[in-house]
């Protein structure tokens, strides 16, 4: 049985443990900088900047998302960004990502947000044909810009 529930305090370092596995299957492994004390700030402190699920089969952690509200001025509303949704390797297959997203989708419904989307590597085409088969709309004319690091502080004017 698949569970998905919020995510505790006391689930950060799986939830680092995961986000590094997801960096690992990225091709990224060692972009990863945050810390326990980073995640616990970022997602239980004074201001949290993002919400986090678990899931679970059978009662053994198996896959996580990570989500935040962002805002349309187009649609007037809130929205959900999905930053990061993953299943470890084991459990794909069990339809763990389909319920993260139903139950990512149920709180963007119930908290009234227009839209709830994310990105995904072009060279992903498992997760690609999984987003579609949910009824995930390609935003293929949209491209991603990202400004951090040395280009951030120079941009700021430091």
């Amino acid at each position: 049985m698949i569970q998905v529930r919020a995510a505790e305090a006391r689930d950060i370092p799986l939830i680092l443990r995961l986000v590094r596995e997801l960096a690992e299957f990225e091709r990224e492994p060692d972009a990863v900088v945050a810390t326990e004390d980073m995640l616990s700030d970022a997602l239980f402190g004074a201001e949290p900047a993002a919400e986090a699920v678990i899931a679970e089969h059978d009662g053994e952690a198996v896959g996580f998302a990570l989500f935040f509200q962002n805002f349309s001025t187009w649609t007037g509303r809130p929205g959900m960004y999905l930053e990061d949704l993953y299943v470890t390797p084991a459990a794909r297959g069990l339809g763990v990502g389909t319920e993260i997203l139903r139950h990512l989708a149920r709180i963007a419904v119930e908290r009234g947000y227009g839209r709830f989307e994310w990105a995904v590597l072009d060279w992903n085409e498992p997760a690609i044909a999984f987003y579609r088969s949910m009824g995930a709309v390609g935003m293929d004319e949209w491209r991603i810009q990202r400004v951090s690091g040395e280009a951030l502080e120079r941009l700021a004017g430091g």
